[in-house]
């Protein structure tokens, strides 16, 4: 098997990136999905304050054309991500639902938002998010940080930063009072007359998030040649890649997920799948609030389906799956090598395993107990612990 990583590892340097298919953290989706122009929404905005220090292998992030990144503006979006003043109550800041030591998750089933109200679906990972071409777990039409950021500060169902037409010019006066968001709007947007607005606001927090690119985990030095794998992480591996596990049918980019975007990107696909989670009464449904595209389209063929996260640092990042029902990689790697999962009690019963909008991709695989514990040492080897604690993506505010 050990031919199929060497090919993976050579078709990332040379061609920067490729794409495969995911669909639920560790899952094994189809690939469905329709192709976007990528030129319509992104673009390569090089700038003179800004250079990319990228790890080996990754492409150059797309950038929105009127966002381009400077120092100035990723540090300004640190400390607002930060800061619990930015939301309508002072509760809560972006930080509080993605944690760096969980790679930018927040370690529950579902998140508190600033009022109490849960919301419906787990806090996703922020980690090498520069390289997602949608955001959220099931959303297909929002393709850029930016215009996701207005979900957390403004939703109202469920409320999360609680912002609202009757609190966010208080809000946003708050910010504007401090000295420093005075001096550091002033240096993020020079030149322009009024600098601290909702827009400035937005553009600055997605700068910051783009910087958060994590390539240094025990796999990315293996691949360099650095450091060896064990014997048992080299096992999970060459499953992984392998005809046996089938894992790389659907987890082949550099970023282990099947969605990527990056600055020479032309044409891609965007899929979003159905990985036989639900099956509630036999009939194929998911979950009330929790039936992903399907509740944005209408259409019978979207229900439960959702996007895929990196696997990058998926380690931290438990609970799994969109609504964060699976507790461990390891009972994860059960229901994926069982085709599904089977809930056979409770108002959510019923044979995912079954599920007519499966992906064809999700089906009985044959692993032994050592296989699986050898797929799951190998998932841990990417882990990149010098993201988890990089003081550069800390807590500004927080003495170090």
């Amino acid at each position: 098997m050990k031919w199929l990583h060497r090919r993976f590892v050579l078709k990332l340097s040379v061609a920067g990136a490729l794409f495969g298919a995911l669909a639920g953290v560790l899952g094994l989706p189809g690939c469905g999905g329709g192709g976007v122009s990528v030129t319509d929404t992104l673009a390569s905005v090089p700038s003179a304050s800004w250079r990319w220090a990228l790890p080996a292998g990754f492409p150059v992030p797309a950038v929105p054309g009127d966002n381009p990144m400077s120092e100035a503006k990723v540090d300004l979006g640190r400390y607002l991500f930060y800061d619990k003043r930015l939301s309508g109550n002072g509760t809560q800041a972006c930080s509080s639902c993605h944690f760096q030591d969980k790679a930018f998750t927040d370690g529950f089933a579902v998140s508190r938002g600033s009022t109490g109200q849960f919301t419906h679906r787990s806090a996703q990972s922020l980690v090498n998010v520069a390289y997602s071409p949608t955001l959220t777990w099931a959303n297909p039409s929002l393709l850029t940080l930016e215009k996701q950021m207005e979900v957390p500060l403004f939703s109202e169902d469920p409320v999360e930063m609680g912002l609202n037409d009757s609190n966010k010019a208080q809000v946003l006066q708050r910010v504007a009072d401090l000295p420093l968001y005075q001096q550091k709007f002033a240096a993020a947007f020079a030149g322009k007359g009024s600098p601290i607005s909702w827009g400035n606001v937005i553009q600055a927090i997605a700068s910051f998030q783009r910087t958060l690119i994590s390539g240094n985990s025990k796999y990315d030095q293996f691949t360099a040649g650095k450091v060896a794998l064990t014997a048992t992480e080299q096992r999970g591996m060459d499953l992984f890649f392998g005809e046996k596990a089938e894992c790389f049918h659907c987890h082949g980019s550099f970023n282990f997920n099947d969605q990527v975007v990056h600055a020479s990107t032309r044409v891609l696909e965007k899929p979003f799948s159905n990985t036989g989670l639900y099956n509630i009464g036999g009939t194929g449904a998911f979950p009330e609030h929790n039936r992903g595209v399907f509740e944005l389209s209408g259409l019978p063929k979207d229900m439960g389906m959702f996007r895929a996260p990196s696997l990058r640092n998926v380690e931290v990042t438990a609970p799994y799956t969109h609504d964060g029902s699976v507790k461990s990689l390891e009972a994860m790697l059960d229901i994926y090598a069982a085709g599904g999962r089977n809930i056979i009690s409770g108002p959510h019963a019923g044979d995912g395993r079954l599920n007519p909008l499966k992906s064809d991709l999700v089906t009985l695989i044959s692993l032994n107990a050592q296989e699986k514990a050898d797929i799951v040492a190998f998932l841990k080897t990417l882990t990149d612990h010098e993201f988890l604690t990089n003081a550069k993506q800390s807590d500004p505010f927080k003495s170090p």
